[in-house]
């Protein structure tokens, strides 16, 4: 069997041509959105994914506004920012940027965003909305992992709405914003799902649910986690993982939480890193900002994308 590669840069340019058609539209109706990150310290992989939101910000014509703290930034100093852009008119959705040292609690921090500009849907609102089935905000990751599914199954002739009932859903990560909603996402669709973390690798039984993924959505910031030895043929895997690793050449590259090659000689189909599910992220972020901005000033309504 030779995988598919799912190409999300591919995808993310259908996506793009809408936004920007969206964004023409909101401004004719006097919407200006605006899109904050709030990056505290120094990680890599959140300085990396801060500048691709940046430049596509900048290159379909929405304002991005990146507020950066330091590393041993104090609980009051991230409260005042994420005040400051509550109150900003100009600013209609808010990303708080992960991981956070560990001074900074996302327990602490998501309940004061302004649950209208909560765009990634992790304040308890939100989510409350979210796992009830009828969301403000689909966070963006793993909104772009059901996209990148559904466009798959266009393609090979299976109907998205059904093509995951009764079909094994294993999703690996339980953070807030991806591993959580994600879970929430393949139950609407009548998946059987299974939810791992690291208590489940601590276990040595992450291996022992992998292997029963028809899907396999891995979201847990480990390079090469998941090898081709804990999948079973025809899986399709969906790589959420940004990791920066030392290549021979000395320079960082990013790498996702699957180990590619092995995986892809067993796999139908899966995601590459980069490539793969970040571009399609991007641009869902940035308009979940424009559907935030939307429900903000107007009476205009151009609703969630939905998925499938």
């Amino acid at each position: 069997m030779e995988a598919t590669i799912i190409d999300g840069t591919a995808v993310s340019r259908d996506l793009r041509a809408r936004l920007l058609g969206e964004l023409a539209a909101v401004r004719s109706s006097k919407v200006d959105p605006g899109l904050a990150s709030v990056l505290v310290g120094e990680d890599y992989a959140a300085h990396a994914y801060e500048r691709r939101l940046r430049r596509l910000a900048e290159n379909v014509g929405c304002r991005f506004q990146p507020e950066r703290l330091p590393h041993d930034a104090e609980l009051a100093e991230a409260l005042a920012t994420i005040g400051k852009l509550n109150a900003d008119p100009r600013i209609s959705g808010i990303l708080v940027l992960r991981p956070l040292p560990a001074q900074l609690s996302e327990v602490e921090l998501y309940p004061t965003l302004d649950p209208l500009k909560d765009v990634e849907a992790v304040h308890p609102a939100n989510a409350g909305l979210m796992a009830r089935g009828t969301p403000r905000f689909v966070p963006s990751t793993p909104a772009s992992c059901f996209w990148l599914l559904d466009d798959y199954f266009r393609q090979t002739g299976r109907d998205p709405s059904t093509a995951l009932r009764g079909k094994t859903v294993v999703i690996v990560g339980r953070s807030h914003n991806v591993g959580k909603p994600a879970v929430w996402l393949a139950l609407d669709r009548g998946a059987i799902v299974v939810s791992c973390d690291e208590h489940a690798s601590e276990a040595g039984r992450l291996a022992e649910f992998t292997r029963q993924a028809d899907v396999l959505i891995v979201a847990a910031g480990s390079p090469g986690l998941v090898t081709g030895d804990m999948v079973k043929e025809g899986v399709i895997a969906i790589d959420v993982g940004i990791n920066p690793v030392e290549g021979e050449d000395g320079r960082v590259h990013l790498v996702g939480d699957l180990d590619f090659d092995s995986v892809a000689q067993r796999a139908e189909a899966l995601t590459p890193v980069p490539g793969g599910v970040g571009p399609v992220t991007d641009v869902w972020l940035v308009r979940n900002a424009v559907l935030a901005g939307v429900m903000q000033h107007t009476t205009l309504s151009i609703g969630p994308w939905p998925l499938f």
